[in-house]
């Protein structure tokens, strides 16, 4: 009898022991928060460095990636194996402070060339072995491993940065190869000590804002195996679509005068040693002898920053999230990115917001995305509406669902140029049986603000349509074709679609009014890769897209068309003058709307 009762003892004590044993916990398709793996006191955090296969920063040896590891401590105590959260950043270190002459000079002629700027030294910040403490309250409760890493030429981490290079792709590829134990990771920058993530599943999924964003994408375009699934948040997908736009310099939203090598000397926070180096052959020899800000035409160099072209090898499952106005890095480059993943078959989502820079899908969203690709259970999400849209009076965390991104009930409607655009012209759907021509001068002095709001101004054209009898929903990409000519060379072209009239109040947003807006460089109507200078007071034609856009325009508003030249939050600045007529027969924009001309009919 003593016997049984202790075999009994053991089998009730073993059988307690393994119901002790945490693991991860899913509720309606979702990973749920887990006592066991709430302590931040249990948690282990390490850090090493990985191995990648390039030597960007000149001394002869492959460049090592810093990586710190945040995981429950029953990862270690009870051989529990968990996927990973992977965040990657050129950030986490520190940034170049803010010191006069750091950006571009951009009161010039276009074409014309200027100095260099300053270049700003970073200082690095950080202690070992935490790189960060972003994302880990959010899924080490859920069951996940977090890992963060710095980009290359940042932090502890080797080699150089390049905005956008491939050893920005290369680096988070060693990463998730170390994490799925094909590579091996070392305790030191230099040492030979291997560590081995035993914890992994082999499951990553990534996210990030911003630059964090985009290197998700880096990574996935690798087709690395074991990335499971990624969560861009306004991510940069296109160095050239950030700092150029149809031919036209043109700075990023709130960084007049940035280019691509300001932002590696903001964000070039590695190994002081190095840094020299660094600036000699990425910054001074590839960057400024390629870059063209002289042009601003698209050519190889930039090509090999956007990410578009690299996709053929991507696999991992997509759930794209941006805001419709991020004047910062704008939605087009989400847009562009899911077109492309839905064409080649990869499960893509999008989630778009009515805010500016940032602001990630609601967490039910991204939980259940994670808890499908990296956990394995079938929630159904691929199955789920594709295209989730913040409409405009709603919370964020409450999009609303729609089968498709543009919205499929969505057609094109062109829209015409009436006279008196100097005041207020007519946006119509009748092309205009006779040439009218009218004229803008130049002025950068004037804010399109100031301009929109103007009840007559020599500085831009304005065409609206009727006060709205019915609301108008906006989704998808409209387009401008213009003819134009310009008394100079050269001259930049900006466009905003507003609504109307401007609302002034203390809770407007800034953007509040801007449906949409792009800018161009008449210069490369025939091509980006070759621009040509402009005869003056000769017509050229040229079309363009202005930003993705999901919007409803309320009744009683009216929609207008803004041409102007010199953006002053955007473009290069000239010297006011510059004439641009703008020949109103050929001119036409082409807005995609919900009813199609049946319902602007309604309205008008």
């Amino acid at each position: 009898m003593k016997k049984l009762i202790l075999l009994l003892t053991i089998a009730l004590t073993i059988n307690s022991n393994a119901q002790e044993k945490a693991k991860p916990v899913f509720k309606n398709g979702e990973a749920q928060i887990v006592e066991a793996f709430s302590s931040p006191d249990k948690w282990l955090r390490h850090d090493l460095w990985v191995e990648t296969e390039f030597d960007t920063d000149g001394d002869g040896k492959l460049d090592r990636m810093h990586v710190a590891v945040t995981r429950p401590d029953q990862t270690e105590k009870q051989g529990l194996k968990l996927p990973i959260i992977y965040v990657s950043s050129p950030y986490f270190a520190g940034v170049a402070p803010e010191v006069d002459g750091a950006f571009w000079n951009v009161k010039h002629e276009l074409g014309e060339k200027t100095e260099r700027p300053v270049h700003p030294e970073v200082v690095r910040r950080g202690k070992r072995p935490i790189i960060s403490n972003s994302h880990i309250r959010k899924w080490v409760p859920r069951g996940y491993i977090v890992v963060h890493s710095s980009s290359p030429g940042t932090g502890l981490s080797q080699g150089a940065p390049t905005v956008g290079g491939d050893n920005e792709s290369l680096a988070p590829k060693a990463v998730i190869d170390w994490l799925c134990g094909r590579i091996k990771g070392y305790t030191t920058p230099y040492g030979n000590e291997t560590v081995t993530a035993f914890w992994s599943t082999g499951k990553v999924g990534m996210t990030g804002t911003s630059y964090n964003g985009t290197i998700p994408l880096a990574a996935a375009t690798t087709g690395v195996k074991g990335l499971e699934a990624i969560i861009p948040i306004a991510p940069n997908t296109s160095y050239y679509h950030y700092y150029r736009s149809n031919g036209l310099v043109r700075s990023p939203g709130g960084y007049l005068g940035e280019d691509i090598d300001v932002l590696y000397d903001f964000i070039h926070s590695g190994d002081e040693a190095k840094r020299p180096y660094n600036n000699k052959t990425v910054r001074d020899t590839e960057m400024l002898n390629n870059m063209d800000r002289v042009t601003g035409d698209y050519n190889d160099f930039w090509a090999g920053r956007d990410y578009l072209n690299d996709m053929k090898p991507m696999k991992a499952a997509l759930l794209m999230s941006h805001g419709f106005n991020d004047w910062n890095v704008m939605p087009e480059h989400s847009y562009r990115i899911y077109k492309r993943a839905k064409e080649m078959g990869i499960p893509a989502q999008i989630f778009y917001h009515q805010n500016g820079h940032g602001g990630p899908p609601p967490i039910k969203m991204m939980n259940r995305w994670f808890t499908r690709y990296l956990h394995g259970i079938k929630n159904d999400v691929e199955n789920d509406k594709r295209a989730w849209i913040v409409r405009e009076d709603d919370k964020r965390t409450e999009p609303t669902a729609y089968n498709e991104y543009p919205n499929p009930e969505a057609k094109e409607v062109v829209f015409h140029l009436g006279k008196d655009g100097l005041k207020t012209g007519k946006l119509k759907l009748k092309k205009n049986s006779k040439k009218i021509r009218e004229t803008l001068t130049d002025d950068y002095n004037f804010s399109g603000k100031q301009l929109a709001k103007a009840s007559e101004s020599k500085n831009r054209l304005l065409y609206v349509t009727p006060i709205l009898k019915e609301d108008i929903h906006i989704s998808g990409v409209p387009s401008i074709t213009v003819k134009i000519a310009s008394s100079k060379p050269a001259a930049n072209l900006s466009i905003w679609l507003v609504s109307l009239p401007w609302n002034d109040t203390n809770n407007a947003k800034i953007t509040d009014n801007i449906i949409t807006r792009g800018w161009a460089d008449i210069q490369n109507h025939k091509s980006l890769r070759k621009s040509n200078p402009l005869k003056p007071g000769k017509f050229y034609e040229m079309t363009f897209d202005l930003q993705p856009d999901d919007q409803i325009i309320k009744k009683g508003q009216q929609i207008g068309l803004m041409i102007f030249s010199s953006d002053s939050q955007f473009t290069l600045l000239p010297k006011p003058g510059t004439e641009l007529t703008v020949d109103l027969k050929d001119t036409k924009l082409t807005l995609p709307i919900i009813g199609g001309t049946k319902q602007i009919k309604k309205s008008y």
